[in-house]
């Protein structure tokens, strides 16, 4: 983990939050269903409160831990929630005692995790028997993430970007594959969905130039000319008028034995 650093919890939240906020509702369904009502459950990765925020909404401050690598996201997640018990730690070495939570979730997290396999597997470490892990990841490989009209432009004109469709996760059967490697039982996939709608392209392109995330530092990476040529070509495919975007995200479930 720890791929956000220098990056504000507001400047993460405006451009990542904005898909991620909304899938969160589906997300924490999924990954809460059957959980008895007075378990503690934990949020791994949580950045600066997406996930966080529906946990609470579900559960209630007291019930809820939070942790990521980042200081700063977590301070931003500690200022929004003082009842919820958050930390600074990554997903392959989590604080806790074995057996703490009836729940772990990992929204959009595990293709961050420098060892997924060791990530998912100290989330079943702490999670009590009969309890649920749950982790999601964009559909980057199947062209169905929020960002895929962005790579799929921006390869386009430079062949060498990378994008994010090699990343662990980001394909179908491939969270079930970490999940089962990382000893989890009856593991499920589902796919949930998340839609934004914007005002204009500058709504969405504006974020792009926050420096976020795998899009944001490739932006980085290009001079003025280049910038400028990028956003044409954006523009271009997007229009200047008010657009949404659905984009679907790979969810797996699975039970500590």
């Amino acid at each position: 983990m720890g791929s956000f650093q220098g990056v504000s919890a507001e400047e993460y939240a405006r451009f990542m939050g904005r898909f991620s906020t909304p899938l969160a509702v589906p997300f924490a369904a999924a990954g809460l269903d059957g959980i008895a009502s007075d378990a503690r459950v934990l949020d791994v990765g949580c950045g600066p409160g997406m996930l966080t925020t529906e946990l609470v909404r579900r559960r209630g401050a007291a019930a809820v831990s939070a942790v990521d690598p980042e200081p700063v996201f977590v301070a931003a997640t500690a200022g929004s929630f003082p009842g919820v018990d958050t930390r600074v730690a990554g997903a392959e070495d989590l604080p806790f005692e074995a057996g703490e939570f009836g729940a772990a979730l990992a929204q959009l997290v595990v293709h961050f995790m420098a060892d997924p396999v060791r990530g998912v597997s100290e989330m079943a470490r702490v999670t009590a028997s009969g309890g649920r892990v749950s982790a999601c990841v964009w559909d980057h490989g199947g062209g169905g993430g929020p960002l895929s009209g962005f790579w799929r432009v921006a390869q386009r004109l430079d062949p060498t970007a990378r994008g994010e469709a090699s990343l662990q996760g980001a394909s179908e059967g491939q969270l079930v594959e970490i999940f089962e490697r990382a000893g989890l039982a009856d593991v499920t996939q589902q796919v949930i969905e998340s839609t934004v709608a914007f005002e204009d392209f500058d709504d969405w392109w504006q974020p792009f130039l926050f420096g976020v995330g795998p899009a944001g530092r490739y932006v980085a990476t290009l001079d003025e000319a280049g910038v400028a040529r990028l956003e044409r070509a954006l523009r271009d495919e997007l229009g200047d008028g008010a657009f949404s975007i659905t984009a679907r995200a790979w969810t797996a479930v699975g039970v500590v034995a």
